[in-house]
């Protein structure tokens, strides 16, 4: 793992996508944008999109429906009826983050709220990210938001396009960039 001090946002470097990640930090380019994938017909999605647009953004968000037209065209290989069932974000470097890992994404974007993805990507932080995204994506069922995705639902993890995901499951996730 590396080094907060000597990469991160901290030191103004890149983020590993994943602490177990076997690639070098260094190969991964930094995160510039991120497209966040949103259902215009949740009123849950409805309200933190438009929170999420009245934040300072360190790291500019692009809001897309999900599973459209324009989403599966610019996302091909993405799993877009995953996406519907539970909070998607996509970097420009190809990233994927779904669940926990998303939301904390979008708040590591955000000015006033860096700091706190920092600790929810955090061993002891974890468990409360993970608790935020489910207890979303069962407001999501339970009003008949979006479409009900056999294990999508809090289902951690980051994807790269054309490999092998790296899950959070060793108690850490790391932050986007």
């Amino acid at each position: 793992m590396t080094s907060p001090a000597t990469n991160g946002p901290a030191a103004g470097g890149p983020m590993p996508a994943h602490p177990a990640a076997t690639y070098p930090v260094t190969a991964l380019p930094p995160v510039r944008r991120l497209t966040v994938l949103h259902d215009p017909n949740c009123g849950l999605c409805r309200h933190l999109t438009r929170w999420l647009r009245t934040q300072r953004q360190l790291v500019p968000l692009e809001f897309v429906r999900v599973a459209t037209e324009e989403a599966r065209a610019r996302y091909p290989g993405l799993d877009h009826d995953a996406a519907l069932g539970e909070i998607t974000v996509v970097g420009d470097t190809g990233e994927i983050w779904r669940g926990a890992p998303a939301f904390v994404a979008c708040l590591w974007a955000l000015a006033g709220h860096r700091a706190l993805a920092q600790r929810l990507s955090t061993p002891a932080g974890l468990p409360l990210a993970r608790a935020a995204a489910y207890a979303a994506s069962q407001y999501r069922a339970a009003t008949g938001a979006g479409r009900s995705v056999p294990g999508a639902q809090g289902s951690p993890g980051t994807d790269r396009p054309g490999g092998s995901g790296v899950d959070c499951d060793s108690g850490t996730c790391a932050l986007p960039g």
